[in-house]
């Protein structure tokens, strides 16, 4: 009878955990990362917009990161009233870059226990207290637009709608030179243009894009992602997921 009981208790440990990797099938690495725990776990997510013309796309260039190119957008932010649920998780805002403390601001970038990881994206997947990616991206579009240089193009994103593409959910990744593997994660959206508001940016940046005396908004083609350049201009790698969800290249290494 005894070893009945043990049978039906491996039984039971077994069908558990078949589960449990079944639930969790796209998100293998995570999950090990849970069911193996050490140390931390950094994460960030972000919406990007992809702008097309044919086959080419349009880059914005990157302020803080010189003849870097990459899609409008930038990290979701969290609310204040996400703080409780946050720290439940063991989540901690990744250290701000000086000269950027305000923009970085309840950043959903930072890290948390490895063990959490899966908690942080299920707390994050539940869209509580936090922006979705298009009010990231109306954000984003309204701060970028600044910064490369035409302030008048703000107005026409006020009511500027968004189509999901896709969501790229990438495996925990080794980060160079740290201890800890970083989990982004990555919605990709298309600019309604059902509005003479929304045809008009999409339409003048796609301009700003073909015109060569323009240096912060440039426009490539698939390839140039693929190669990771354009001429002089680098390419950041999440680029890549304009064209699908696979990463092509790894991180541009980071700054002093």
């Amino acid at each position: 009878m005894l070893a009945n009981i043990v049978a039906g208790l491996i039984t039971t440990v077994l069908i558990a955990l078949g589960g449990l990797l079944w639930r969790h099938r796209g998100h293998f690495g995570l999950l090990r990362a849970t069911v193996f725990p050490s140390g931390r776990l950094r994460v960030s997510v972000a919406a990007l917009l992809r702008v097309k013309d044919d086959d080419s796309y349009v880059l914005f260039h990157n302020p803080i990161r010189p003849h870097a190119y990459g899609p409008p957008g930038g990290v979701v932010k969290y609310r204040s009233g996400a703080r409780k649920a946050l720290d439940a998780v063991g989540f901690v805002d990744q250290r701000r870059s000086a000269g950027r403390v305000a923009a970085m601001r309840h950043d959903l970038r930072g890290f948390v226990p490895s063990r959490r990881g899966i908690d942080f994206l299920r707390w994050y997947s539940r869209g509580d207290d936090r922006e979705s990616g298009p009010e990231c991206l109306r954000r984003e579009l309204r701060e970028e637009l600044a910064e490369v240089g035409h302030p008048e193009l703000v107005p026409l994103t006020e009511n500027l709608r968004f189509a999901l593409v896709r969501t790229v959910l990438e495996r925990p990744r080794p980060t160079p030179g740290k201890q800890y593997s970083t989990l982004r994660s990555f919605e990709v959206y298309d600019a309604v243009t059902d509005t003479p508001e929304a045809a008009e940016l999409v339409g003048r940046l796609v301009a700003l894009g073909h015109n060569p005396a323009e240096t912060q908004i440039v426009l490539v083609d698939a390839s140039d992602i693929e190669d990771g350049r354009s001429g002089a201009h680098l390419i950041s790698p999440q680029s890549a997921f304009l064209l699908g969800n696979r990463r092509i290249h790894q991180d541009l290494p980071g700054l002093s």
